[in-house]
């Protein structure tokens, strides 16, 4: 096979084309690291939920002096 200038025409286009959806695979993926980076903590603060059965106001059991962990009877 002789290399003709068509043939070398045909070869550059193709790694033109590689090149560039090479970049805009990069360009894509260091614009969404930039977007989504970390920014550091956040400004908001939601503080503990209390969602044991015996902390819960809407608790349908009543609330469990000794607390969840307890050892023996009454907590000892």
């Amino acid at each position: 096979m002789t290399d003709t200038p068509k043939s070398k025409e045909s070869l550059l286009r193709t790694f033109v084309w590689i090149t560039i959806m090479v970049a805009i695979i990069l360009g894509v993926g260091y614009f969404s690291f930039v977007v989504v980076s970390d920014k550091g903590p956040p400004a908001w603060d939601y503080r503990p939920v209390k969602s044991l059965p015996s902390e819960s106001p809407y608790a349908v059991y009543p609330k469990n002096p000794q607390g969840q962990h307890v050892s023996g009877k009454e907590g000892k």
